[in-house]
């Protein structure tokens, strides 16, 4: 229940309680029955009111449902419990029983699932035992036994009970054997009462009936079972076994839909969708690729859900379905909802464009009327820059969304609401770019401000880019600003991090801000930061103290003039250095005045002591340094080192990378000593000179100063040099350890072995438990652990199989995974042997078929030679009141051959001849090619009457389905060759006039057409013609001269205005454009009713219109496929419409498409309406715009570009329809199992001329020499004139009339029943290369299966092992067992089967000489390690399943076959009983005598003497004896049909049906002077016995039948044997000896003579008309005939006669 409710049910304790109110059941009963319990009937369905007051009265409704639910689906009554069982619990057992007997019977449906046997797999706790127990004893109720369900329900269910048990137990066993052929016939068996069997899934019914089987059998042994086992209790039911197969079904089913989408096949989805057994409602054949998109969505979507592939559910197939149905509607109200927008939008009313925005079915997002001229606006901007002029659903839909937001925006701006500006700029439908949260409020006032300006310039609404321009602004602004908040933040991260590259990195981002930074001030600007920071924090007593902007701009400054000034001083300092290398006081003391170099105390007394000291001191450095290096370092005040070229005077805060250094210069530092010192020597002199006393103290205190500062200078760089004591420190503990560690080292190597087992055991320890938890792990995991390693494995098996599939040449390793494919099974064994079987025997039956049809023809020629010889009409018909109504038919035309002549004649000759066209005939009409190629060799006036004439003949205008299908496919070779060879232009088809397509149209325009034209135009032309005062003007002048007319008359009075003016001065009149205006809204309301019903109609056009309107478009495509789609859809609307539809809407009263009175016409002013409207829908199909004459309805032409997209889907959707293979159910054996053969009527002129063009253009229709038109035309022979195939003698036309007589025969109506010439087919074989190829193919397979490798020739030059020896020795026995079950028809050739036994490396060997012949051949190549082969076995591999597929559709189609064959052949077996029953019958009533008294006469011989008849001009002539001597001789008369002497009639009075006359040559009457000649009836009808008597002695005996004769008479033959031998008397008379007699037939004038040696003479009989006389000459003369034989003969008459 769960699975059909697709709910959760309570729990078992409160289940039996929730059933009691019904809806559960009721829902049930909805699920499998949804007529007869809809939803809406349910009461209280979300069970509210239960759950509120409890249970109602009109829950019984609920109850009540559901058991109308199960009778309607067929559950036997005996299941269902009663309403109080369930209302008032009082058999709740019961109510359980029946729902496991309904889920049996709707599994057996195919409409739920089967309950599970759950015994042995539910645990009940002890108390809700005891509680069922209770519940059961106080009601006094006993469980039933479930277990007998399904045996009760087959009880229920079955006619004949035990038939059923006897099927259903034979498919048990039979399932239990295992053989799949077994299992599927006693499925078969009618007695099993089993639906939808299918051959193809019958390996799935064996499996999954088995695993049911299983499964019950299982349960059955686990349970107790108090009442005795059942044979069900281990035995299918037949319902379980229905179920079943339903179950298969169904899935089989959806894997034809899983495989139809995996390929994206339509055709194939379409087909697998339509199978019954699925169930599937509301298909729509024109939402095929909506399904196959929707279904391919929900398959990937449920893969992704599960995590590997599943086949789609058949409810999630429906579901699918009905949502494509939906989007598909949807689809098509948008597409209309949005052509009403872009003709709103051309019409630039926004009002009327907003209305049409908010149509729902456009799909559109809200629209805000307020702005609609934003919406007209922007939206009429881009349909204009739209290359097609048209705004497609997605462009409209992504334009509104963006302009609705738009409009919210300026909303937002108009309220001054910057929460609703902020919420409509971040929505995803205005697609901002670059929107930020943090700048919501300065966006906000910017757009204030932006939108104040746009309305002093006028604009009343911001567009998209302006709001987007605003927001780039903001963006940037916001940005510069974060972008210095960055670089501040960088800028102190370097600073921390004590990094001067990571400082002017940082520093670079403020370069704008900044322009004198320089790059060689880096570690400066680092420096005075790093200070400036440092100094900030102690001012603050913040550690984390940051600088600002303003303070990083300082520090900048003041960086880079401590670089000016560093580099001034260190030029002062070696300008100082020059100077004393030169040697000139007063030079030294300028420069040492410099004030950049600020030098302190420089005294002017005291320069040549400065000098001195100075160039003593540089002379104490040159020794130690070196004055080659040009680097001079200088030391700042604040610690900072500054760098100065003394080669290029360049300077930079950072140490040379060379890291040479002059140590020869005199530095700041040094000069400054020398400087204070000298000084201080002088100040010294001249203060000790004045100041003795205080020296002293100062001296004290200096000292003191100075070993304090020592002391904070030694602190100073102990605390800056922190760093680098911990380093020191570090180092010496690490050597502490390092040394213990290599103490512990030495200990370690000398306990080596020791220390390897314990980290040996504990390593173990480790792993093991590692190991364990992962085990533990595993198995608790073990369904997961198998599901992924199944997902694994089938992923990489798709790869692999897509490799296979879809790469061009994929690697052997892949190849070889599926190799397997390629050996046949026991099921590809059997359908194999199963389709040869059918086709032998179809080619039986088909041959049976033809040999009965041969027979049946002649037995029709045996009763046509009966008719005209001897029987009437009311003979046959008296005897043949047994036979039905048709075959009276048949006899009845039958009899009347005696009156056909020419062609129809009783002879082989024209029997041939009629052949021969029937033949051709047929092959014309069955292989169109011949007359589409014959309809382009003559003249275009000549293949037009040549098709309204012949070709419409000859398919019988397509009277039945087949001459339908033929006479399509005509049609289409045609038109296809038509378009190939004639056409050079696309528009040539619309310019010209096509042979093809005007047939076409002249054709489905006739009778059946005009019932089309009267479904699609009837009610609009009777609309028309019905409204009185409907009255289209569309011509300015008309409507003038109309008001002028009207005017006059109603005053009376000329009118002032003159009459004949041009239009232009017409529409001046107010007037006249008014009544124009109205007849222009009048003339497209009338068209648009006129569009509706054509668009609307599609069905109702001829399938052949359609057919060849798709043909055509195809055709025009493959020949021009550069040309646009809206081109080639003009042409097809041309034939659609144009050519079609138009005159019958010009002229309806001539297309019978109204109905008017003889005589009567449609008035002018209908007429003319109905060509204004023809002349619209013209200009709309062709999207051809009014202009120029027509200008002044330039207002149309909006209506025909809308309607143009009408007409256009019109043609698309007219143009899909089904091949006529399908639509008219033809396939190749659809010939070959009709009953009734093909006839048509065709004069005998038609024949004449189609006979003659056909030999006249027969090379171009046939180039081909070994075509079978050429056979067929050979059989022909020249062209027969009319007068022979009438029968007509060209006496009886040689009067002043014969021409006219001649016409008016030509013109004489024959039959020809189609039948078609049957070839026997070639037997041809492979070739050796074929041969050579395949046989290399199958030992590869062997060889790849058994040996590894990566390529072929490492394969085929790598010895196998033996484990590859054995495996394929294993290989090879497998096979040879298989080969030993399968059919001999199906074994392979004795050569492949000898390769099979070979060894692997005698395989090995045989390949590579192959190869070497297959290279030589061109097949394959060796550069490419043999990759051709490789491919060939993966094309193989593809075209395995393939292969299946078609197998299974040819026994499919080989059944149908054999079943029509099958009811073709009791046809004819009942027709030759028919026939044979009538002849027997007209010969047991010829024959048979007046009977007298109940006794029947003897029949009396004949006896003639040779005077009678010659008398009679039977005898002519005697040779070598005169007339005198004629003696007796008795001649039969009724030879050819056995006639039957009736009883008491004289010679003459005798009916003589065979008219002939007789000649008796003899060449010695000494010894034979008495002949006479008995005939004698023989008691069998048809049979006479003939004497030859001589002087009263028997000579011979012959038994002569009459169907011997009408053969030999069908055949044209004069003369049959009548003696084998004669026997003549002796010369002494004493005795007699046997003479073989000698036959020989001589051919002379027209007859044949068998002439005799001496001895009996020889007898033929002539043509005559009676006994009396002769009426002619003798056919047959005996002059000039040399005689070698005795022989007695009987000549018959001509065939033609």
């Amino acid at each position: 229940m769960e699975a059909c409710l697709g709910e959760g049910l309570p729990p078992p304790t409160e289940l039996e309680e929730t059933l009691r109110n019904g809806v559960l059941l009721a829902k049930l009963g909805h699920c499998f029955a949804p007529a007869v319990v809809p939803l809406k009937k349910i009461y209280d369905r979300e069970q509210a009111r239960y759950k509120a007051a409890g249970l109602h009265f009109r829950h019984t409704d609920n109850i009540n449902y559901w058991r109308d639910a199960m009778s309607h689906v067929g559950l036997p009554s005996i299941f269902h419990p009663e309403t109080t069982d369930i209302y008032d619990k009082k058999n709740m057992p019961r109510v359980v029983y029946c729902i496991h007997a309904l889920s049996l019977y709707l599994f057996k449906l195919g409409l739920a699932p089967q309950i599970q046997d759950l015994y042995g797999k539910v645990n009940f706790t002890e108390e809700e035992i005891n509680n069922m127990k209770r519940e059961l004893e106080k009601y006094g109720l006993q469980l039933p036994a479930f277990s007998k369900i399904g045996g009760i329900l087959a009880n229920e269910l079955s006619v004949d009970e035990a038939a059923v048990h006897a099927a259903v137990l034979a498919i048990n066993e039979a399932v239990d054997r295992g053989v799949v052929a077994q299992t599927m016939e006693t499925l078969r068996n009618p007695s099993a009462m089993l639906r939808d069997l299918r051959q193809g899934l019958a390996g799935a019914y064996q499996e999954l009936l088995h695993q049911a089987k299983l499964e019950k059998g299982s349960n059955a042994r686990n349970r107790v079972i108090p009442e005795g086992e059942d044979v069900y209790d281990r035995c299918l039911t037949q319902a379980e076994i229905q179920g079943n197969i339903n179950k298969v079904n169904v899935h089989g089913a959806l894997e034809e839909v899983d495989d139809a989408l995996q390929r994206q096949d339509v055709p194939a989805l379409h087909q697998a969708l339509q199978d019954p057994v699925l169930a599937l409602r509301c298909l729509q054949r024109d939402n095929l690729q909506l399904y196959l998109e929707q279904l391919s969505v929900d398959r990937e979507q449920k893969a992704l859900d599960l995590g590997y592939l599943e086949l789609l559910d058949q409810e999630e197939v429906q579901a699918g379905i009905l949502t494509a149905n939906r989007r598909g509607e949807e689809e098509r109200a948008m597409l209309l909802a949005v052509s009403r927008i872009n003709a709103a939008i051309r019409r630039g009313i926004p009002a009327e464009t907003v209305e049409a925005l908010r149509d729902p079915a456009a799909q559109l997002p809200d629209v805000h009327p307020l702005a609609a001229p934003l919406y007209q606006h922007q939206l009429a901007l881009l349909q204009r820059q739209h290359p097609q002029g048209e705004l497609a659903q997605e462009e409209l839909f992504v334009a509104v969304e963006m302009l609705s937001a738009v409009a919210l925006v300026n909303q937002a701006l108009d309220a001054r609401d910057p929460d609703g500006l902020w919420s409509s700029l971040v929505s995803p439908a205005l697609g901002l770019s670059g929107v930020e949260d943090a700048n919501a409020q300065r966006y906000f006032e910017d757009l204030q401000q932006l939108k104040g300006q746009s309305r002093e310039a006028g604009a009343e609404f911001l567009s998209w880019n302006d709001i987007q321009d605003s927001v780039n602004s903001t963006n940037s602004s916001v940005q510069d600003e974060n972008d210095r908040v960055q670089a501040v933040r960088l800028v102190n991260e370097a600073l921390l991090q004590a990094d001067p590259e990571k400082t002017l990195a940082a520093l670079l981002l403020l370069e704008a801000n900044l322009p004198d930074m320089a790059l060689p001030s880096a570690q400066r600007y680092h420096h005075v930061l790093s200070r400036a920071r440092r100094q900030k924090a102690q001012a603050t007593g913040d550690d984390g103290a940051v600088l600002w902007w303003e303070e990083i701009q300082e520090g900048v400054c003041q960086a880079n003039q401590d670089t000016v000034a560093a580099r001034r001083m260190a030029l002062g300092i070696a300008a100082i250095n020059q100077a004393i290398k030169e040697g000139k006081a007063a030079q030294t003391l300028r420069v040492l005045r410099n004030p950049d170099v600020a030098l302190c105390g420089v005294v002017s007394t005291c320069a040549s002591a400065y000098q001195e000291q100075l160039a003593a001191l540089m002379a104490t450095k040159r020794p130690a340094g070196s004055e080659k290096l040009c680097w001079v370092r200088h030391r700042l005040p604040d610690g900072a080192e500054y760098y100065l070229s003394l080669k290029t005077f360049e300077g930079s805060w950072q140490r040379p990378r060379d890291g040479g250094l002059n140590t020869t210069h005199l530095s700041r530092e040094e000069i400054q000593s020398v400087i204070t010192r000298v000084t201080a020597a002088h100040d010294r002199e001249c203060l000790w000179a004045a100041n003795a006393s205080l020296v002293v103290r100062l001296q004290a205190r200096l000292r003191g100063f100075l070993v304090r500062r020592e002391f904070a200078a030694r602190q100073r760089i102990l605390r800056e040099q922190q760093p680098a004591a911990i380093r020191i420190q570090a180092c010496w503990r690490g050597y502490k350890q390092r040394r213990a560690y290599l103490e512990r080292l030495r200990y370690l190597r000398a306990n080596t072995e020791a220390a390897i087992k314990i980290q040996a055991g504990v390593r173990m320890w480790q792993a093991r438990r590692k190991y364990q938890e992962r085990l533990r792990y595993f198995r608790q995991n073990i369904k997961a652990v198998i599901k992924i390693q199944a997902f694994v494995r089938a992923n990489r098996a798709r790869g692999d199989y897509r490799m296979l599939v879809h790469a061009r040449s994929p690697p052997l390793s892949i190849v070889r995974r599926f190799i397997h494919l390629l050996e046949q099974s026991q099921h590809d064994f059997w359908e194999e042997s199963e389709v040869l079987r059918l086709q032998e025997e179809v080619v039986k039956r088909i041959r049976a078929s033809q040999q009965l049809e041969s027979d049946l023809d002649l037995m029709d020629i045996k009763i046509g030679l009966l008719v005209k010889n001897r029987i009437t009409l009311q003979e046959v018909v008296s005897h043949c009141k047994k036979l039905t109504k048709k075959n009276k038919e048949q006899l009845s035309e039958m009899m009347s051959l005696d009156k056909q002549k020419g062609l129809k004649s009783l002879s082989k000759e024209k029997r041939q001849k009629l052949e021969a066209y029937q033949h051709l005939f047929y092959l014309l009409q069955t292989q169109p090619v011949y007359l589409a190629r014959l309809i382009f060799q003559m003249p275009q006036n000549k293949s037009t009457k040549f098709m309204e004439s012949v070709i419409f003949t000859l398919y019988n205008y397509a009277s039945n389905p087949r001459e339908a299908y033929l006479l399509l496919q005509l049609f289409k070779v045609a038109l296809q060759e038509e378009v190939r060879s004639k056409v050079d232009h696309v528009h040539d088809i619309l310019t010209g006039n096509a042979t093809v397509i005007r047939l076409v149209v002249s054709f489905y325009r006739s009778t059946r057409g005009q019932n089309a034209l009267r479904q699609i135009l009837g009610g609009p032309v009777r609309e028309v013609l019905q409204d009185k005062a409907l009255g289209i003007r569309t011509d300015p002048v008309d409507i003038y001269k109309a008001w002028i007319n009207q005017a006059e008359s109603q005053s009376g009075q000329r009118s002032e205005l003159p009459y004949e003016v041009s239009p232009e001065q017409a529409l001046s009149h107010p007037e006249v454009q008014r009544r124009l205006d109205i007849s222009i809204r009048n003339l497209l309301a009338m068209t648009d009713k006129f569009v509706s019903a054509i668009t609307s109609s599609v069905d109702k056009i001829p399938y052949g219109m359609r057919y060849m309107a798709k043909i055509l478009r195809t055709s025009l495509i493959e020949k021009f496929p550069k040309a646009p789609a809206e081109e080639i859809d003009k042409i097809v609307g041309n034939l659609l419409y144009y050519r079609f539809m138009n005159p019958a809407v010009v002229a309806p009263d001539g297309f019978d498409i109204v109905d008017i009175s003889a005589g009567a016409t449609l008035p002018p002013e209908q007429r003319r309406t109905l060509g204004s409207i023809a002349k619209v829908l013209q200009h709309a199909a062709a999207r051809k715009a009014f202009d120029g004459d027509s200008a002044h309805l330039c207002g149309v032409n909006q209506y025909l570009e809308d309607t143009h997209s009408k007409f256009r889907r019109f043609i698309s959707a007219a143009c899909c329809v089904p091949e006529p293979e399908e639509r008219f159910n033809v396939d190749e054996y659809s010939e070959m199992v009709a009953v009734a053969k093909p006839v048509i009527y065709i004069t005998v002129g038609e024949l004449i001329n189609t006979h003659k063009l056909l030999l006249k253009h027969q090379d171009s229709i046939a180039p081909h020499h070994g075509d079978p038109l050429h056979e067929l035309l050979e059989d022909l022979d020249e062209i027969p004139t009319v007068q022979s195939l009438v029968g007509e003698s060209v006496a009886s036309l040689a009067d002043s009339g014969a021409e006219q007589a001649l016409s008016q025969l030509s013109r004489t109506e024959i039959s020809l029943t189609l039948t078609g010439k049957l070839v026997p087919a070639a037997s041809s074989e492979e070739s050796d290369t074929r041969s050579l190829l395949l046989s290399t193919k199958q030992m590869l397979v062997d060889v790849i299966q058994s040996q590894p490798g990566d390529s072929l020739p490492e394969i085929l030059w790598t010895p196998a092992s033996e484990h590859e020896e054995a495996a394929h020795d294993r290989l090879v026995h497998r096979r040879a067992l298989q080969e030993a079950q399968t059919p001999a028809q199906l074994r392979r050739h004795r050569s492949l089967a000898a390769n099979g036994q070979l060894s692997v490396e005698e395989k090995k060997r045989k390949i590579i000489r192959n190869l070497r012949r297959l290279e030589s051949l061109g097949l394959v190549d060796s550069a490419h390690q043999y990759q051709e082969l490789v491919d060939e076995l993966a094309k193989d591999i593809r075209n395995q399943r393939r292969h299946r597929q078609h197998r299974r559709a040819e026994l499919l189609k080989l059944r149908q076959t054999l079943h029509g064959l099958d009811a073709k052949t009791l046809f004819y077996e009942e027709q030759i009983d028919y026939y044979n029953q009538y002849i027997k019958t007209c010969l047991d009533n010829l024959a048979a005598s007046n009977k007298v008294s109940g006794k029947s006469k003897k029949l009396p011989s004949l006896h003639y003497t040779a005077a009678r008849l010659q008398e009679k001009g039977v005898l002519l002539e005697i040779q070598d004896l005169p007339p005198s001597q004629y003696v007796a001789l008795a001649l039969w008369e009724e030879l050819l049909l056995g006639v039957v002497l009736c009883q008491g009639q004289e010679l003459d009075s005798m009916i003589l049906v065979g008219p002939f006359r007789l000649w008796i040559f003899h060449e010695s009457l000494g010894r034979f002077k008495n002949v006479i000649f008995d005939i004698i009836p023989c008691e069998e009808s048809g049979k006479f016995q003939v004497k030859a008597k001589f002087m009263g002695i028997d000579m011979e005996r012959f038994q002569l039948h009459y169907q011997d004769l009408l053969q030999l008479q069908y055949e044209g033959v004069a003369v049959m044997k009548m003696f084998d031998k004669a026997k003549r008397l002796g010369p002494t008379g004493s005795g007699h000896r046997s003479i073989p007699w000698k036959r020989r037939a001589a051919r002379e004038e027209g007859g044949i003579h068998l002439l005799g040696q001496p001895g009996f003479g020889t007898a033929a009989v002539t043509q005559h008309d009676d006994l009396g006389g002769s009426t002619e000459e003798p056919a047959l003369h005996p002059k000039g005939i040399s005689t070698d034989g005795d022989e007695l003969a009987v000549a018959l008459p001509q065939a033609s006669k």
